[in-house]
């Protein structure tokens, strides 16, 4: 099976706790507040790299987690932050929120890279919360939660040349022909289920990257079979070679047939410069086809060449014909980096909602984080989250609401009891 989708869940580490801690030296009875600050979580980043070509990696791993920061200590020693967690994607990965579809990133370069999640800050120690009035401050923060995202991942291949054509037309023996690469290779329809890539060599200096995607079928532009995953390869390349099949029953068909998928899979296909070699000329049914072949082609425009990728015969005049027709054609766009799309959040709106058994859930960004921050064993910290309530303006909401003394309210995964 060849894998160019995929979908996976990176998380970003959290970050590492501040410390409360108070200075103990002999002779210094009354040391002042020392806790440091936690370490930063690791983010998890998509790099790509040049060795891998599909997303089968991904079969047997689906979820990436970066490691947490480490918790701050006393003489305000500050946690270490976590390392970046790399994931390795192949070249020509497209990267989409797999919740809202939106595009993150289009990864086409060696090292590359995209921020998937990003890790949470430390907390800070009480050192930092020392001040004239409160000099022994017993509060800290806790470090914020990391992000958790779900990708989808589609493998694009990236080459110079594109070769199409129906199931046996001899795409797979062009490629083998001209280039390194070694595709399955056998007389019966379908023999190549995967795209193949190969490099061919022009001259001392030059070489173009040539893909073998799978023959095309009817209905190809709405899925059958594999039409989707095989035509989307082609979206990278910037001239085609159409393979046709000279012995078929009918080639002009099977040409026009495939030309009808790529324009209904994009318009911007059947519009990318595109030469015509009638294959097979090996064969007396082929060498029969040929001259109305190159009339008929020729009339409609198209650069027609007669070849025999089974004895080698014409492919090398295809393939520096390609590759002129690859110099006057317009350079690619360069790369661009695509940061990480993020809607706009008002962090500090919330939400409270009543539940079934008379409690209450308040649900926001911020008042989850500050939660999830707080330590709830130090009374000073509890005072302080009280002071966050006030400011967000959710104690005024909830006694709008109607709540009552000993009423519980829900923040996150805390239970508090309400009292006024």
């Amino acid at each position: 099976m060849y894998f160019d989708e995929a979908a996976i869940t990176v998380r970003s580490g959290d970050g590492g706790n501040g410390a409360v801690h108070f200075r103990r030296e002999k002779y210094i009875p009354h040391g002042g507040p020392d806790g440091g600050d936690g370490g930063r979580g690791g983010d998890v980043v998509l790099e790509v790299d040049p060795h891998l070509n599909t997303l089968q990696h991904f079969a047997h791993r689906r979820e990436f987690t970066a490691k947490p920061g480490q918790n701050g200590g006393g003489r305000r020693m500050r946690g270490k932050s976590a390392d970046t967690l790399r994931v390795p994607v192949p070249p020509g990965t497209v990267v989409r929120d797999a919740d809202t579809g939106d595009l993150l990133g289009d990864l086409t370069e060696a090292g590359q890279t995209l921020v998937a999640a990003i890790g949470g800050h430390g907390g800070r120690g009480n050192a930092r919360f020392a001040t004239a009035r409160n000099q022994a401050p017993r509060i800290a923060d806790k470090g914020a939660p990391g992000e958790t995202r779900r990708l989808k991942l589609e493998l694009r291949l990236i080459a110079d040349i594109g070769l199409v054509g129906a199931p046996n037309a001899g795409k797979s023996t062009f490629l083998a022909a001209v280039t390194a690469a070694q595709p399955k290779i056998a007389p019966y329809p379908f023999t190549t289920l995967v795209p193949n890539l190969g490099v061919a060599e022009l001259d001392r200096d030059r070489t173009v990257v040539l893909a073998d995607i799978p023959g095309l079928i009817e209905g190809a532009h709405q899925g059958t079979g594999l039409g989707f995953e095989f035509l989307r390869h082609l979206a990278r390349t910037r001239v085609l070679i159409h393979l046709l099949d000279g012995a078929s029953a009918a080639p002009l068909a099977d040409f026009s047939q495939i030309n009808s998928e790529l324009a209904l899979f994009d318009e911007h296909l059947a519009a990318k410069p595109q030469i015509v070699a009638v294959n097979k000329l090996d064969l007396a049914q082929a060498r029969a086809h040929w001259p109305a072949l190159q009339a008929e082609l020729q009339k409609r425009g198209y650069e027609v060449f007669g070849i025999s990728a089974l004895t080698r015969q014409g492919v090398r005049d295809v393939l520096l014909r390609a590759a002129r027709k690859l110099a006057e054609a317009p350079p690619p766009p360069a790369p661009e980096e695509i940061p990480v799309y993020r809607a706009p959040i008002d962090e500090k709106a919330f939400e409270i909602t009543r539940g079934p058994d008379g409690s209450y859930r308040v649900s926001g960004v911020q008042i989850e984080r500050a939660a999830r921050m707080t330590y709830w064993e130090h009374d000073q910290a509890v005072e302080r989250f009280q002071r966050i309530l006030e400011v967000l303006g959710i104690r005024k909401a909830l006694a709008q609401a109607g709540i009552q003394e000993g009423d519980s309210v829900f923040i996150g995964e805390y239970e508090l009891e309400w009292s006024d």
